[in-house]
């Protein structure tokens, strides 16, 4: 990319605080509430003011809290809900929260937030500017490192970057057509083979305007060959090797073309070609996505897989999913699960070292259980973690 600024020299940073002591509760960092703001095409709120500066860390496992009309901090759910907005446009029906945005249309539900806040944790500086027909968030880190984020007029991603202080780029998430689609001519007008967000100016809206089945992908599920225990790995009885061959491990299946990072987020049977890890030791307090001093060093585990797997091949992509069971109202499953993925993601950077723009995080509520019961279930309240380079490259095959 060209025109950025040189990276300041990097200050010396001192050590990350251990955890708090278990009877101290943990401040969160603090997100301002962006429901004001109007939405892009792609559901996610444009950016604000309030945005373009660095979020001042928290204790490890406090994760984020929203912002009240008041300007008071959200911790649990109970304390969310009436912080909600509703409203109706056309077939969507579009419940605006602090921080996040939930639609629904038909019988699908999604859940949207904006990524960059992850990135702004504990940064050194933020800096937005718009580059032709793109916007350009890069956040500047304390080692010098900067992470680049463009998305296009519409607020889809296109590209997702870290230049290092010497100047080389690391390319993490490339959304842009490649060269040869689409014939001499180029890509023709539309969505395109890669759907909504792939190339700018591509997408009109998938989410306010084409209706939520454009960021779905008809795929059949995948045929599993493998052994059930490596395909679905409980950190409870995996052992660190066997946590590093998931992370690393190939589709079970072919993957026909490079899919977007949407797409592979809302389409299950796509995110199904890769195995998971199940983060089973992991608990949460019910209505909190706050996690204790005891439940943040049981991530220690797999973050040793993923910086093994990322130091191995720095463009990795895991998505860290969050998973609810049925009990409770619907929203309240959708953003609590999207949270309690967010903290993990916060823990693994803040106190693993695990790099923020290698990870990226979804939650799906009760609409993926894992043992499917109406009832209360342990195993289905759950977050997962998920290797996703080779759907987003199309390049792997199947083991």
């Amino acid at each position: 990319m060209q025109g950025l600024p040189a990276a300041p020299p990097p200050p010396t940073v001192a050590a990350p605080p251990g955890p708090p002591p278990a009877t101290m509760a943990a401040p969160p960092a603090m997100v301002p509430s962006t429901q004001a703001a109007p939405l892009t095409p792609a559901g996610v709120p444009a950016m604000t003011q309030q945005q373009a500066r660095p979020i001042a860390p928290s204790a490890p496992g406090a994760g984020f809290a929203p912002q009240s009309a008041q300007g008071q901090p959200l911790r649990r759910m109970d304390d969310l809900r009436g912080e909600r907005r509703e409203t109706v446009q056309g077939g969507t029906t579009i419940i605006r929260e602090p921080d996040r945005t939930i639609f629904r249309e038909g019988d699908r539900t999604i859940i949207r937030h904006n990524e960059v806040d992850r990135f702004r944790y504990g940064a050194q500086d933020v800096r937005v500017e718009r580059r032709g027909n793109d916007n350009v968030t890069m956040v500047v880190r304390p080692d010098g490192d900067r992470i680049v984020t463009v998305t296009d007029d519409n607020g889809y991603l296109v590209r997702r970057s870290r230049l290092l202080p010497d100047g080389r780029e690391i390319i993490i998430i490339d959304n842009r057509p490649r060269p040869g689609w689409g014939g001499p001519g180029g890509p023709p007008p539309g969505p395109g083979p890669r759907g909504p967000g792939f190339g700018t100016g591509l997408a009109v809206g998938a989410v306010v305007g084409l209706g939520l089945g454009a960021l779905f992908v008809d795929v059949a599920p995948p045929v599993v060959s493998i052994p059930r225990e490596r395909y679905i790995v409980e950190t409870e009885r995996a052992s660190p090797a066997l946590l590093y061959d998931t992370l690393t491990a190939p589709p079970v299946s072919a993957i026909e073309r490079p899919y977007t990072l949407d797409e592979i987020r809302y389409s299950a049977p796509l995110r199904d070609h890769m195995p998971r890890v199940d983060l089973d030791t992991v608990t949460f307090e019910t209505g909190s996505w706050e996690l204790g001093p005891d439940q943040v060093q049981l991530l220690a585990g797999i973050a040793e897989g993923l910086n093994r797997a990322i130091r191995r091949n720095p463009q990795e992509v895991f998505l860290i999913e969050g998973h609810t069971d049925a009990v409770g109202g619907d929203d309240d499953n959708l953003s609590l699960s999207d949270r309690r993925a967010e903290s993990v993601a916060l823990v693994l950077t803040q106190q693993f070292g695990v790099p923020a723009e290698n990870l990226t995080t979804q939650g799906y509520g009760r609409q993926y259980l894992k043992v499917p019961t109406d009832g209360p279930l342990r195993e289905n309240r759950r977050v997962a973690v998920r290797r996703i380079t080779p759907l987003l490259t199309g390049q792997a095959q199947p083991q």
